[in-house]
């Protein structure tokens, strides 16, 4: 038994140093540094003339804080296993063996998603996201597959502490949705979701054909970062095109049932988003402006990589051929991904919002 004890600290003393290279990733020297600057910022008299700036600033400061305490623990919490191994072995007792390796293992699961966040690095990964889901061709059947993949990022968000807000429904002809745009609050939020851009195919008996064929269906999920501050984004009065309507959906005592409902068209680039959430025409104009430069500022974004990267993204169809991720639930149940070749074959808790290995999967696979 004493055998297992050493293997344990030698398994440790190589995640000791998995700690370190963690830290260097997440630039843990740099975030101590910042840490006193920060601090400093919020004793200035004048800190809280600018409550926006402010709180960015106490933000900011706490997740530096957050990370490094968080890897100093993990790093002591290591030693301690180490040191607790080497006690063992000198004195020939195993009395310990057992929690030491259930700690490694969870160990081992946090570095894990430690190494999935140091992924995040892109320039808008830790923002909020705005998310849009619209059926495929195929009618009810479709629409019946969106609304069921709207689920499903509900769930995720409602698992992993994220504030949800829904911003725009359009009830599907009997059952479904039309189209549904929703927002995901919360750290990295984007960075996480950024793996759900793209066409959804669904492969299943139809609950809607009384033949009981099976059918295939298409959503698009459109993922973009929430971007307040890009000051190279210009819309002008001209350029887009509003209209009101009355609400419609889901949205229970949240929708404001009045011709309350904003619809904006960009025209020179076709974009389209609505808001009826709000309670005033004004507030659902200044919530749909929001997304349309959010949106505006990742397609110039995209097309600037586009142009250094020497190419041409071509708009897919939502159809067959062009899914990102597939859901079968007939004749087999599996859900796998085109794109990394990640697979569960739990479909009802893919389903029920479990989707982080697809998740975790993408960052790794796009590193």
């Amino acid at each position: 038994m004493v055998i297992q004890l050493d293997e344990a600290r030698l398994k440790l003393n190589s995640m000791l140093a998995d700690v370190d290279e963690l830290a260097s990733a997440l630039k843990i020297e740099k975030l101590k540094e910042s840490i006193p600057v920060l601090e400093e910022k919020t004793t200035d008299p004048n800190f809280w003339s600018d409550p926006e700036k402010s709180t960015a600033v106490l933000q900011e400061l706490k997740r530096a804080k957050d990370k490094v305490e968080f890897i100093e623990k993990l790093k002591s919490r290591v030693e301690d296993d180490i040191a607790l191994c080497e006690m063992g072995i000198e004195a020939d007792d195993d009395g310990d063996l057992e929690e030491i390796q259930n700690d490694v293992k969870d160990i081992e699961k946090t570095i894990e998603n430690m190494r999935i966040e140091a992924l995040l690095s892109g320039p808008y990964d830790k923002n909020n996201v705005i998310i849009s889901i619209h059926p495929g061709a195929g009618g009810t059947e479709a629409q019946d597959w969106a609304e069921m993949l709207y689920r499903m990022y509900m769930r995720w968000a409602e698992r992993h502490g994220y504030k949800t807000t829904l911003v725009d429904w359009l009830d599907g002809d009997e059952a479904g949705i039309k189209s549904a745009t929703f927002t995901v609050e919360g750290i990295n939020a984007y960075g996480y979701l950024k793996s759900e851009n793209g066409v959804h195919r669904l492969v299943r008996i139809s609950p809607f054909d009384a033949s009981g064929r099976r059918h295939t269906s298409f959503a698009s999920v459109e993922v973009t970062p929430e971007i307040d501050d890009d000051k190279s984004i210009e819309i002008k009065e001209e350029d887009i095109e509003v209209t009101a309507h009355r609400s419609s959906g889901a949205g229970g005592q949240h929708i404001n049932k009045t011709d309350s409902a904003i619809r904006i068209v960009h025209k020179p680039t076709g974009i389209v988003v609505g808001c009826q959430t709000e309670r005033s025409q004004l507030q659902n104009k200044e919530t749909a402006m929001k997304m349309l430069r959010s949106k505006l500022a990742e397609k110039k974004r995209e097309e600037d990589m586009a142009k250094l990267e020497g190419i041409r993204g071509e708009k897919t169809n939502i159809e067959w051929g062009s899914q990102i991720r597939s859901y079968v639930f007939m004749p087999y149940t599996l859900a796998k991904d085109a794109r990394t070749g990640y697979e569960d074959g739990d479909i009802s808790a893919v389903m029920d919002g479990d989707i982080d290995g697809f998740i975790n999967a993408y960052l790794k696979y796009i590193s």
